[in-house]
């Protein structure tokens, strides 16, 4: 087995690579030789640019961070609820030995 590690990526870059694969001015496999990167890999980032980019008009991660939230605070006061239960529960099973 080799030693190379597994490159990684900003996303800056990735959209970088992923605008230019949709823009169409050069070929995945040119943009793939110039980048030093697979083609399947270009690919993949240009899809999830394509699926992702309505994302960016539609101001849900606004509304999608709030619910988020109040998801978190809730689960918050439920982890503190089964704490306590577990305490006492816990102090009781000593009390029984």
């Amino acid at each position: 087995m080799s030693n190379t590690r597994r490159r990684r990526f900003s996303a800056e870059f990735k959209a970088k690579v992923a605008l230019e694969a949709i823009r169409g001015d050069q070929t995945i496999s040119e943009l793939a030789s110039r980048y030093e990167l697979h083609p399947n890999m270009i690919t993949n980032w240009k899809r999830q640019a394509i699926d992702n980019m309505a994302a960016g008009f539609s101001g849900a991660p606004e509304r999608k961070g709030k619910a988020d939230e109040a998801q978190i605070k809730d689960l918050h006061a439920k982890i503190g609820e089964l704490t306590v239960e577990r305490d006492f529960l816990a102090k009781a099973f000593e009390r029984c030995r």
